[in-house]
């Protein structure tokens, strides 16, 4: 086939690995704009090159005039997370565009099913409409989505199976393994970390919100003259607060409520 026959194919698809890029970070801007966290990292893509494109053809025996049919990565975006979690957060942004600006083919989920090398990721195929000068065009893409983990081990697992020409040694497969099961654990260590760290943030928000509410309750409840002592009062709060104990700092506002209540009702 003539390179420019190959131009002519490869447009449409450079043309959707752009337009998702754009349409994948315009999602994570929109998180960033509204203060609140993105699912997404970072954005990649690429088209694939004649040369692979012709040798997985060969080695899938994809007649040449049938690749855009079949074969399903030819454009290729990648979307990097920083947890799991985040990935599946993805993937439901993604199933929620189906119908809309592209439509979902297939889902092939390597984390939870990880392929005998080690290799993670979660895969979606998709058809994407491209509006090209003859009309609308109708193409395959693969989204990958991953964590910076995942795509770490993946692109040094790539490029050693390249340079090996799929011949890998069985060490260097069993090394690879063990890198890949370390990688997983790192995002396994990093999500519990995560974890922790919005708890302790809840916990503080709470505290915060029940101490203000304290604050005015102690000012309305000096403003009623019922209180002759308030030093008690403060010295209360000051002991339960050095405790960091929410639900009792929550049941001595509702004292003090009660106690503001019953002095407005003499």
């Amino acid at each position: 086939m003539e390179i420019n026959n190959w131009k002519k194919i490869l447009t449409p698809y450079t043309q959707a690995v752009e337009e998702l890029k754009i349409k994948f970070k315009g999602i994570r801007n929109e998180y960033i704009n509204l203060d609140e966290y993105s699912p997404i990292e970072f954005v990649t893509g690429r088209v694939k090159k004649i040369s692979s494109i012709l040798e997985k053809a060969k080695k899938k025996n994809i007649p040449l005039d049938q690749v855009e049919e079949k074969m399903e990565d030819i454009a290729g975006i990648r979307i990097m997370c920083q947890f799991v979690e985040d990935i599946y957060k993805v993937r439901e942004i993604i199933r929620a565009r189906h119908g809309k600006d592209m439509f979902v083919v297939e889902e092939r989920d390597y984390i939870s099913n990880l392929k005998p090398s080690g290799y993670r990721s979660y895969h979606m195929i998709i058809k994407y409409p491209v509006q090209t000068a003859q009309g609308e065009k109708l193409i395959f893409a693969e989204i990958q989505i991953r964590t910076l983990a995942m795509n770490f081990w993946a692109t040094i697992e790539h490029s050693l199976r390249y340079k090996y020409k799929q011949n890998m040694p069985e060490a260097i497969q069993e090394r690879l393994n063990k890198a890949a099961e370390a990688a997983h654990k790192l995002d396994q260590e990093m999500a519990e970390i995560r974890e922790e760290v919005l708890k302790a943030q809840e916990g503080f928000q709470a505290e915060s919100s029940v101490v203000a509410d304290i604050f005015g309750n102690v000012q309305a409840l000096a403003k009623t003259n019922e209180q002759n002592n308030m030093n008690e009062v403060y010295e209360m709060f000051w002991s339960l607060w050095e405790e960091g104990n929410v639900d009792k700092l929550n049941k001595f506002n509702k004292e003090l409520e009660e106690k503001i209540r019953q002095a407005y009702q003499r």
